[in-house]
This record gives C-alpha cells, structure tokens and sequence, in this order.
C-alpha cells in the first residue's frame, strides 16, 4: 500500500512538466516592440542568465513591457482545474469522519478504527471490538505533541533513538537527491561540456520522474516478495553506482539520458522502503512516521539550496560530485541503520501476550494510517 501510494506520488510529478511544456517559450516571454519581428534571433531566457561568473547582470536588457509570447499561465489553470477534486475530496472525508466542526451530522464513519488498523490478527479480533467499544481519547486530534511526551520514552535504549535518526538520516540524502537533481539537471545539461538543445533538456526532468513512476509501480509486487531492508539496500547501492557511471561518461549525452532514468528508478521506492523497514522495527509507537517524513522534506529543502550555491561557484561538474557525496552518506547512514537494528532489542513473546498495551497497538496503527 505504500509503494501503490507513492506511485501517484510520481505520477503526478511526471504530468505537471508535460502538461507545462507546450505553453513554454523558445525566447524570452516579453518582447520589446522594436525586437518582435526578430523573436527567432533571441537567445533563450535561461541560455542569457545561466552562465556562471556572468559579472555585472545590468547589461542584459530584459524587456519588461511589449508583446507577451508565452502562454505559460494556461498551464497553471489546467493544474488548478486537475487538483480542484481533492480538496472536495478532502472535505467529504472529513465530513464523514465528523471532524467539520460546523457540519456534524449524523451520518456514520467511513471505516471503523478496527478497520483503520494496518494489521490485525484473527486472535485478537475480540480483544479490537471490545477495545474499541471503550471511550477512550483521541490523542491524534487532541493532543498534537503527545506522541512526544516524556513519559513514552522511559525506559528506552539508545538504539531507540539511533534507529529514528539514522533511517531519517537516509531519507534526508535520498529525498535530497530526488529534489537536487530533478531541480539541477536541466541546468547541467544546457552548459559545457554537454550544451544540450534547451527543448531537450526539458525532458530530462520529465524522464527521471517517469522512471521514478514506473519504479514505484514495479515495487508494488516486488515489495510482496522481497523485505523492505534489502529493498532499501539495493536502492541505495544502485543510486552510488549511477552516480559513479555519470562521473565516468560526464562527457556523454546518451548516458546523460540513460544515468537519469536509472537514478529515477533506484530512487524510486526508497521513501516506502523506509518506511516499511522502520514500521518492522519499531512497529511506529511515538513520532517515527513524523522524524522520518520532517528528515525527508528538510533533506529536498536544504539540498537543493546548497548544491545550488556550490553549481554557481564551482560550475556545473561539481552538480554530480555533490551527487556522488550524497550518495555516500545515504549508504553509510543505511550501513548504521542496520547496525542499530541489529542491537535494538526485541520484545519477547511473553511480553507481548501479557502486556496490557497491546490493545493500544492499533489504536497507534490506525492513528499513523489517517
């Protein structure tokens, strides 16, 4: 359920830029009208402010009033109108669920919170519906901090807190990667030594995001078969080894093209691998689904703004160095990762058949699946 839901993920990423691209512009988006009948003699917008150490910018002439040659804004219309059913779609849910503060009627709940839970064994139905029949708070809405209270943290060992830091740690780089690349590669391939056609570094976006689509769709039956740590591994390797290859053939464009779609599919389920993997570990008691959602988001954040500043002092090869190392801390945070799970205790049978928190387990469950 995580690849199939990180597959529309990609899906949506694939669309937006093709959907963009027919209403983009070959020159710049306004001409002057002394410059209107020679549109096909000006260079690209992006061609006039990308190359690096440009000096003082105040020379180029940017026309800010003339006739307007792109049709751009057609494309956001479309993608307002496309995302226009999910907020519908949103409301109705929360309606159902009651939780519209103005519009509380009585209509029933969707799912109930047996149904919500991920995984619910058939010994333990009895033990559900008798839980679930007890009032109990919903911590989820009431409380936004509770899963962060001190006292869900005694007792715990080291490797507790290792685990949720290190799998966040590898999110971080992955998610990175994702978000540095598809924001940069564009970029690198339109300047030296590559100087590809702009029309046809606009695919390159395009192609990494498909190929991130088609690997989500590809682990949905892997993900059956295969366990999520070995997955995770395969994907970080495969991500090191691009990178390597693309440092090798710098030179090529053919293997531009083909080192994009294998990134995109190493990529691809490393976010739900992650998950997955640290669910089995740490079964998500506490924030583990918030510390490794926050450490990917502020990965794609931060990641792209560095590599942005080390592009326009170092020029474009440093773009797939900075890869490269990002490459190598993902591996080496998964290699930690696996050391930590091996020395992260395991709960024993009898804990786990005795404990009066067992009951608790899918209310957690159910709470991370809203």
């Amino acid at each position: 359920l995580l690849q199939a839901l990180h597959f529309f993920v990609g899906f949506g990423a694939l669309l937006s830029p093709l959907i963009a691209d027919p209403f983009l512009s070959d020159t710049n988006c306004i001409l002057a009208n002394g410059t209107a009948n020679a549109s096909s003699n000006l260079p690209h917008i992006r061609k006039s402010l990308v190359p690096h150490h440009p000096g003082n910018l105040s020379h180029y002439d940017l026309p800010m009033k003339g006739m307007v040659v792109t049709r751009v804004s057609y494309a956001f219309w479309i993608m307002a109108l496309i995302n226009l059913p999910v907020p519908i779609a949103v409301f109705f849910l929360l309606y159902k669920e009651r939780m519209v503060p103005c519009f509380n009627g009585s209509s029933h709940p969707l799912l109930s919170a047996d149904e919500l839970a991920l995984e619910t064994r058939p010994g333990d139905k009895d033990e559900l519906s008798t839980a679930g029949q007890r009032p109990h708070p919903a911590a989820g809405h009431e409380d936004l901090f509770s899963c962060c209270q001190s006292k869900n943290f005694r007792g715990v060992s080291f490797t507790y807190f290792a685990v949720h830091v290190t799998g966040a740690l590898v999110l971080f780089m992955t998610d990175g990667i994702v978000g540095e690349y598809s924001g940069f590669v564009y970029s690198y391939a339109v300047e030296e030594p590559l100087a590809v056609v702009h029309k046809v570094a606009g695919y390159l976006p395009s192609l990494f995001w498909g190929f991130i689509t088609l690997g989500r769709l590809i682990s949905i039956p892997i993900s059956y078969r295969m366990k999520p740590a070995t997955m995770v591994f395969i994907n970080v390797v495969g991500v090191l080894i691009t990178f390597l290859l693309l440092l090798i053939f710098s030179s090529s464009v053919v293997f531009l093209f083909v080192g994009t779609a294998s990134l995109g599919l190493f990529l691809s389920s490393t976010f739900p691998s992650m998950l997955a993997y640290t669910e089995d570990i740490l079964q998500y008691r506490g924030c583990a689904t918030t510390v490794l959602v926050t450490g990917a988001g502020i990965g794609e954040m931060v990641l792209q703004l560095l590599v942005g500043s080390v592009i326009h002092d170092r020029g474009s090869y440093s773009f797939l160095v900075c890869g490269m190392i990002f490459g190598c801390l993902a591996f080496t945070f998964y290699a930690l990762l696996v050391f930590f799970h091996r020395m992260y205790p395991k709960p024993s049978p009898e804990l786990d058949e005795a404990s009066p928190e067992k009951a608790a387990v899918p209310e957690d469950t159910g709470q991370y699946q809203r």
